[in-house]
């Protein structure tokens, strides 16, 4: 893993893993990597815990007894996300692009002006623009640590403005920041982050190749300001249609 923090810089870290034979990477191996990554020690001393709320932790022994940190995970069929970030709460989310009567749904989930905004929405971009909304909500609710729990799918969001860009206040809520930092193969990925307004802060994507082998920067978000581990939740509310 050569991707390593910066000193005195806040960044996110998200890694991507694409299984093969239709089978999700493992979560696991992302997760040591993520720690070996920002807790400066070897994937081998890296293990995978749970907090009392059940959000994964990464934990490693150092002189003097141990550090854990809080990371987000997200599945969508053979895809896994995995975000870590030493300096505070973070959430991701990850979803494919695939058909879905994205204005219905919006209408049963969404707040009304979300999906009147989806509705005005050019029709060859709508299910993007619903996934974008979805999983924002999604990372902010594991920024929180909350999920979708407690009316999350109401939660408002800044409206999208497509993959890249900064990740932008969320409305009503201070400290978070949400953004969609841009990835290839037909995703849609979502990243929050809970720091304070003149914080700069950093959204790092780093690829996996699916095999175990070393993983490669896909791109970056460069955020002005600006966790559990969940399957995707959108087929349970498309198949409770």
């Amino acid at each position: 893993m050569s991707q390593s923090p910066v000193p005195g810089r806040d960044t996110a870290y998200v890694w991507i893993g694409r299984g093969a034979g239709g089978r999700p990477d493992p979560a696991g191996r992302l997760l040591r990597r993520a720690g070996a990554a920002l807790l400066g020690r070897a994937e081998a001393e890296i293990v995978v815990e749970h907090g009392r709320d059940g959000r994964a932790l990464v934990a490693a022994c150092v002189p003097g007894g141990s550090v854990r940190l809080p990371v987000s995970v997200s599945r969508s069929g053979p895809v896994v996300a995995v975000a870590a970030r030493a300096a505070g709460p973070v959430g991701v989310d990850v979803e494919r692009c695939r058909a879905l009567p994205a204005v219905a749904l919006a209408r049963r989930w969404y707040a009304p002006d979300e999906a009147d905004w989806l509705a005005g929405r050019p029709g060859d971009g709508q299910v993007a623009d619903f996934l974008r909304l979805w999983t924002a909500k999604e990372a902010v609710g594991k920024a929180l640590g909350v999920g979708l729990r407690g009316g999350g799918l109401r939660r408002r969001m800044p409206v999208p403005a497509g993959p890249g860009g900064s990740l932008r206040p969320v409305p009503g809520a201070a400290r978070l920041r949400v953004g969609h930092p841009g990835v290839a193969g037909g995703l849609v990925l979502a990243v929050a982050v809970a720091a304070a307004d003149t914080v700069p802060v950093e959204v790092v994507v780093v690829e996996a190749d699916g095999h175990g082998g070393a993983a490669r920067r896909s791109g970056h978000v460069a955020a002005v300001r600006s966790t559990s581990a969940d399957r995707t939740s959108l087929p349970v509310v498309v198949r409770g249609n």
